[in-house]
Order: C-alpha cells, then structure tokens, then sequence
C-alpha cells in the first residue's frame, strides 16, 4: 500500500461523519469483491444488526452475480462497530492497522463505522462470483468472531 494514499485515506477517515459511506480509504483491491452501488440499482434491502455479542445477524448472506444490494446497517450495541466489506486478506491486513490506529472511523463504499444505536447503509454491487468477506475491524472484535461471508452465486 502506498504510504503517501494510507496517510491522505486516513486523515479523510477521521474528518468525515461515521453514518455516511462514501470516499476512498480502504478501497484498494476492492474490485475483488465488486463495487460501490447506485442506489436507483438496488434490487434488495438485506438489514445487517452488528451486537455487542461480537456477532452479525445474519453471518451468512446469500447474493446473485450482477446483484446491487442495500445494506441496512444497526449497531444495537452500546459498543462502536463497524461494517467492512473486503477479501479475507484485505480485512485481515486492514485490521492490523485498526489495531495501530483504534479510533479510524470509515466513510467510504465497503465501509462504515456506527456509534451505538445509529444506522446506516452501504450499497454494494456484487459483479464476480466467489465469497465476499465482511467484519468489524475495531480491535478486538474481529478475533471474537465478529464477521460473515456473502455468497456471490451465479444464477
């Protein structure tokens, strides 16, 4: 990752409001796993609960190839969470700065960080078929199990 596009993504991280997902931290390698959606596209709400059990509900999302969805977001916790959709190694790498930098706050598509209670939405269009990731990178959560995958099938 290019020291110079981490630094520039992380100040825009932290200056812009947590219930948004737009901008472009964290979008590198992103095209794995599809792409930011248009909202006129969206075939499908799914509403994602993110708790303080470090769980989703639901962890398993089911998607077809071409598919733009809406993701309802609700942190019913008293925690903050976040929604982060990514490959397994993007999250992974990207929860090893989480880790050096706790209070990163996301705004960008694939992205978005809640403080207890809020809601939000990311839409996503899911273009290639295979598993998308998706976890909540604060430090600690992710280890507790906080993360799910979307099947992305082809019919």
């Amino acid at each position: 990752m290019n020291k110079h596009i981490f630094s520039a993504g992380l100040l825009g991280a932290l200056a812009m409001p947590a219930a948004l997902a737009g901008g472009t931290h964290g979008s590198h390698g992103s095209a794995a796993v599809g792409k930011p959606g248009q909202g006129a596209a969206v075939t499908r709400t799914i509403t994602v609960d993110m708790q303080d059990s470090m769980r989703f509900t639901p962890q398993q999302i089911t998607v077809s190839k071409g598919e733009t969805v809406r993701f309802a977001l609700s942190n019913s916790g008293k925690l903050k969470h976040e929604f982060s959709l990514g490959s397994e190694k993007e999250l992974v790498e990207h929860y090893a700065v989480m880790k050096k930098y706790p209070d990163m706050e996301h705004d960008e598509p694939g992205k978005l960080t809640l403080a207890p209670g809020a809601k939000g939405e990311v839409i996503w269009t899911f273009d290639k078929p295979g598993v998308v990731h998706f976890a909540c990178l604060h430090p600690g959560h992710y280890e507790a199990g906080m993360k799910g995958q979307i099947k992305v099938a082809t019919h």
